[in-house]
């Protein structure tokens, strides 16, 4: 067996993986639990299937027995179940051979008569020959407020990682887009900024020209090996943006008041997704090359303008960006010559799992896959917790939270939690406290990088409201 399976398998055996390893190992007693402990009301507009995950394959037919407690909700007007419950009991059979089971949840008020109901189910009793335990999430809630833990696999899509994905704790939803679809992003802040897309290995240079005419293939032909993420060069970290997720350290300098005092920039448009499958435990983020263009960017009261060509091009592509305030940026792509949606609202989202331009020190910028950021720029902070002697995972309460080791990083998570060289390792011995930008608190611990055949891109973890 190799070590991170080994790893993985002790990891998951100890703690239950809360009921959602589907192989557990032999032996292990039999466990019903549910999936997630929370889901927000406001998501279920017609039904939704309640999920149950076995720590083992059922071995014989059995039931689950769940308890239904309620407030400001009454069973067949605002919400009812299939199977049907009697006297507030649902009975939830399940045959052998199957690692799970649910049930069907109806909200038959919606849109909502008022935002204070709550539905409570908990498992009462699993009837299964040779006994059970009722141990993991033992109980979920169904309401408006945020929700209060449960396992996520945000879906990167495998190992070329195609997709970034959004992550929102409190509302226990993911968003994904594909990973080339944006080149740009404009800073909707107080600072006139523009980001590049580091998950496709973009890369920028100013050059001393300031008219975009002037510029043309022959004469940048010196940078063209050079404007690149990979090379190996310590200089090459001053073409990317700094990984810290300071705005203010952005490849594409501060955009001037003035026209002429902006420069034109060289711009490596990095790579589209990969496509070629590689071997279990590999990755293939990068495809082809995407080319080059030169740019400029200018400012048009509290908007950007920006104007574009392909490198030997004579006339150029302008387009204004609107700022907004609803988002951290507005995305432009060169595919559509136009903005696209990216990133959720800034309050929507704390994570990101995503392909990430990072630094090497004395090596410059590299790929890294299997990376996470927090949202710092909407007050999404991190850190890290070793555990050691009484600090562990399921221990660590609000009093233990350290206000001071909160990062001003995105890279607070990053790719700490695992390592993908030989022998691969999910480190079990640490965990992440997360504030949001609502000041929730959250306890993230890492479950897996890999799926049950080795094979990467297939992140999973669990996380719980501390306050």
């Amino acid at each position: 067996m190799k070590l991170y399976t080994l790893i993985i398998v002790l990891f998951t055996s100890f703690i239950l993986l809360s009921c959602n390893d589907d192989n557990s190992p032999e032996g292990l007693d039999f466990v019903a639990a549910f999936n997630n402990v929370s889901i927000d009301f406001s998501k279920i507009t017609s039904e939704q299937n309640i999920e149950f995950k076995f720590s083992k394959t059922a071995e014989s037919d059995g039931q689950i027995y769940i308890r239904i407690k309620s407030e400001n909700a009454n069973y067949d007007t605002d919400f009812s179940t299939f199977p049907s419950a009697v006297n507030n009991e649902l009975v939830i059979p399940f045959k052998k051979g199957q690692n799970s089971t649910s049930f069907l949840f109806r909200n038959l008020i919606y849109p909502f008569d008022r935002s204070d109901k709550k539905i409570e189910f908990e498992i009462t009793k699993v009837d299964y020959p040779g006994g059970a335990v009722i141990q993991g999430y033992t109980s979920l809630v169904i309401s408006f407020d945020v929700s209060i833990g449960g396992t996520m696999a945000p879906e990167i899509g495998g190992p070329n990682e195609p997709y970034q994905v959004y992550v929102d704790l409190s509302k226990d939803e993911q968003v994904k887009v594909k990973r080339d679809s944006w080149d740009l992003g404009f800073y909707n802040g107080t600072y006139p900024r523009v980001v590049i897309n580091g998950s496709i290995y973009m890369a920028t240079k100013a050059l001393d020209e300031t008219d975009l005419s002037k510029v043309t293939r022959l004469s940048v032909r010196t940078f063209l090996n050079t404007v690149r993420v990979g090379t190996f060069e310590d200089s090459n970290k001053d073409y990317v943006d700094y990984p810290d997720g300071d705005i203010l350290k952005t490849a594409i300098t501060e955009i001037k008041d003035n026209d002429d005092d902006n420069p034109v920039y060289l711009l490596n448009l990095g790579y589209t997704v990969g496509t070629t499958i590689p071997a279990a435990g590999s990755v293939a983020v990068a495809g082809t090359e995407r080319g080059w263009k030169k740019i400029k960017f200018l400012k048009r009261g509290e908007d950007y303008l920006i104007q574009y060509a392909d490198l030997d091009e004579t006339t150029f592509h302008e387009k204004r960006i609107v700022k907004n305030s609803t988002h951290n940026f507005v995305f432009f792509s060169f595919n559509t010559n136009d903005e696209v949606s990216v990133e959720p609202e800034k309050l929507k989202w704390d994570l990101n799992f995503t392909v990430f331009t990072n630094l090497i020190t004395g090596s410059g910028s590299y790929g890294y896959t299997d990376f996470v950021v927090n949202n710092l720029k909407a007050g999404v902070k991190a850190y890290r917790v070793n555990v050691e002697n009484d600090i562990t995972y399921e221990k660590f309460d609000a009093s233990m939270i350290d206000e001071s080791k909160f990062s001003n990083d995105q890279r607070a998570i990053g790719d700490s939690w695992r390592q993908v060289t030989s022998p691969q390792t999910l480190y079990a011995d640490r965990f992440y406290i997360l504030k949001d930008g609502e000041g929730n608190y959250y306890k993230i611990r890492m479950l897996a990088f890999l799926n049950d055949s080795g094979v990467r891109g297939y992140p999973r973890f669990e996380y719980k409201l501390i306050k």
